[in-house]
């Protein structure tokens, strides 16, 4: 009854606006209420507090609101996204807090230990384990996500003195940036991004720009060179990785160490995606 008068509360209150609900309610609770003194009619011998007309519909309007209560503490976790099963459980599991209330009316230290033992077990499940399983369901969504398109997730080793800083997955690249392991440090910066290959090989841009020396080899990997302001030189290397075509750039780090960057790549491990996820250095562009 207790899912039906809820469904029946959200109908009214959808549909006929807040007085209709309260409306229900005001003819749904004394109902109820009365239901749950019926049933305690059959428990007078065990429920001493059932024994008057007094103390039964005392004992009715208790187990009511305590039940409630669990119910409404139940639906909070729900709603928090902790896993109740199926929508049969879930039907069934509105009728548990109020067996819980009502065992603790029983005289019988057995049946009110059983019944603190599963009040702890539903507080730790809704408060702590699931929760917990929750994160993991998240954190298993987020992984998915990051690994739709494998073919991107390549990850080349961090040069001497810096760390992966931040990676982003868009919708057709993936970028890597490195920096100095401390702010203090000479400031530095290394960008790595990973298209997928549209053309069969690898060009200098025609016309030539201004101010850019770009060269390819016999390997196909293509050395562009731009001169920017501050007699600073921006050093950008390309070349064909399986599928993809990859292109490592810096205005600090000199040509070999870039190469050293190409020529660590490797694919991203689940270990390294998981400590990017962890450390928060890992986003995803729509």
């Amino acid at each position: 009854m207790v899912p039906l008068f809820g469904f029946g509360l959200f109908a009214a209150g959808w549909g006929g606006g807040n007085g209709a609900a309260v409306l229900l309610a005001v003819l749904g609770v004394p109902l109820l209420v009365g239901m749950l003194a019926t049933v305690g009619m059959t428990a007078r011998t065990v429920v001493p507090m059932c024994g008057t007309v007094g103390g039964l519909l005392g004992w009715a309007v208790l187990v009511f609101v305590l039940g409630t209560l669990g119910v409404l503490a139940g639906l909070a976790a729900y709603g928090q996204g902790v896993d109740l099963g199926s929508a049969g459980a879930r039907i069934a599991l509105t009728g548990v807090p109020y067996a819980v209330a009502a065992a603790f009316f029983v005289p019988g230290p057995w049946v009110r230990w059983g019944a603190v033992t599963l009040l702890a077990a539903a507080v730790a499940y809704g408060g702590l384990l699931g929760p917990a399983q929750k994160r993991q369901h998240q954190d298993a969504a987020e992984v998915a996500r990051y690994l739709e398109k494998p073919e991107l997730l390549y990850l080349g080793a961090a040069p001497p003195g810096m760390e992966v800083s931040r990676a982003e997955v868009g919708l057709g690249s993936f970028s890597v940036d490195y920096r100095p392991f401390r702010e203090r440090d000479e400031m530095g910066w290394v960008g790595l991004t990973v298209r997928l290959a549209i053309e069969p090989a690898i060009h200098c841009p025609e016309p030539p720009e201004e101010g850019v020396t770009c060269t390819v080899d016999a390997h196909g990997e293509m050395r562009t060179v731009r001169d920017l302001p501050g007699n600073v030189r921006g050093i950008t290397l390309t070349r064909r990785y399986r599928s993809t075509q990859v292109e490592v750039t810096s205005q600090t780090l000199d040509e070999p160490g870039l190469r050293h960057v190409l020529d660590s790549l490797h694919p991203l491990t689940d270990t390294e995606l998981k400590k990017l996820m962890r450390e928060q250095k890992i986003s995803h562009r729509l």
